[in-house]
């Protein structure tokens, strides 16, 4: 009696509505566990067979769209092929009948590549950032030959197809593993994957193709900048290899502190010491701005701590308009070396203090005893 097949479904342990992606994953997981080079259990040679029968019928749209519709009988005999072992000598050989499921081990001959990105450092001074500038700046790359525009060989001379890959740019290497046979594909040593080796090498490159050079480029630094920012000059990197275009410069700033400002963003804050008759009495003085001096006036009985705000004082704001503000903050001086006169002065205040405060002092609790007398 005749044994029933499987639905190929089952077999895959997937779902009927599985996409390929899904059918690969199924297949490829137990390919490596039911194949003869690395299985020992029972009917595995069987398993297998049933398993790349079904997935021959399954990745074939028309194949699996019969199959859906009429069960086995719509497909009868599309796994025969599968079914004879004999055509897979060796577990990598499932790498050629299946479309190289399992992913490729080689690569391909190499054609002009992007060039490196460079970084450059660049320190600029508190004013710089806030103003803006233009930095000049010497950038040492690789740059494109220009005797032999790139390919390495002297000009009007032909570049001639590598013997030892035959133009491929790779070698090939089959290796044996517990998973059966590999093909180990390198890039050629002979013409380090170009396919192609030079006969006359340029004499300005020596057949590199680039040579080191330093280039000389302006850089606007624009105004609002901050402390580890980037300006990115598209197209002043390295030049690529064989011809291929020249990568991105990123100049990194670095913003040396004020000795006076505090940058917070696009704000800035600034302590301004006053003396006590000038925060008793108030007065008017000048602070220090970005833009010069400006008038500030500090009104009687100003505490220490008492922030002023000074609008659009501050730095101007990358990529948007307006600028910041500035924020002063008082601080207050105590004096120290005192004259003889000052002291006494500072001594006749503390007597008036004094004696406010033992006024104060009476008043409050002649109403408390007053509040409690009812």
């Amino acid at each position: 009696m005749a044994q029933t097949k499987r639905d190929y479904y089952e077999v895959l342990g997937i779902q009927r509505g599985a996409d390929d992606a899904a059918l690969k994953r199924a297949f490829r997981k137990l390919a490596r566990q039911y194949h003869p080079d690395v299985s020992r259990e029972p009917g595995a040679e069987a398993a297998f067979k049933e398993i790349g029968e079904a997935y021959e019928v399954l990745s074939d749209p028309q194949k699996r769209q019969l199959y859906d519709q009429y069960g086995h009988a719509g497909v009868d005999g599309a796994g025969a092929d599968f079914g004879n072992f004999g055509n897979f000598g060796s577990f990598a050989d499932i790498f050629e009948q299946f479309g190289n499921i399992f992913g490729s081990a080689g690569g391909s001959r190499r054609g002009p590549q992007r060039g490196a990105d460079l970084r450059y450092d660049l320190t600029i001074s508190f004013e710089e950032a806030v103003f803006g500038a233009e930095k000049n700046l010497e950038i040492p790359r690789w740059e494109t030959c220009p005797r032999c525009t790139g390919n390495g060989a002297e000009p009007n001379s032909e570049l001639k197809r590598c013997p030892q890959c035959n133009g491929t740019g790779e070698t090939r290497k089959v290796q044996q593993s517990f998973f059966g046979q590999f093909v180990n594909v390198t890039q050629c040593a002979k013409c380090r994957g170009e396919g192609k080796i030079v006969s006359n090498p340029c004499k300005e490159c020596r057949g590199e193709g680039r040579i080191h050079a330093v280039k000389k480029i302006s850089v606007k630094v624009p105004p609002g900048v901050d402390n580890e920012q980037q300006i990115r000059i598209t197209g002043e990197g390295e030049s690529g290899p064989r011809g291929g275009v020249a990568g991105n410069l990123y100049v990194v700033l670095t913003v040396r502190p004020h000795p006076q400002f505090k940058r917070d963003g696009a704000d800035l804050h600034f302590e301004l010491p006053i003396s006590f008759p000038q925060a008793a009495l108030g007065d008017q003085v000048e602070v220090p701005t970005i833009d010069g001096a400006e008038k500030l006036t500090i009104p009687a009985g100003t505490q220490h701590g008492k922030v002023f705000r000074l609008r659009d004082h501050g730095v101007p704001r990358l990529r948007s308009m307006g600028r910041g503000d500035l924020y002063v903050t008082v601080v207050l001086r105590t004096p120290t070396g005192l004259s003889h006169r000052e002291r006494e002065l500072f001594e006749e205040l503390a007597t008036i203090s004094r004696q406010q405060a033992d006024n104060h002092d009476r008043g409050f609790f002649s109403k408390v005893k007053d509040s409690l007398r009812g």
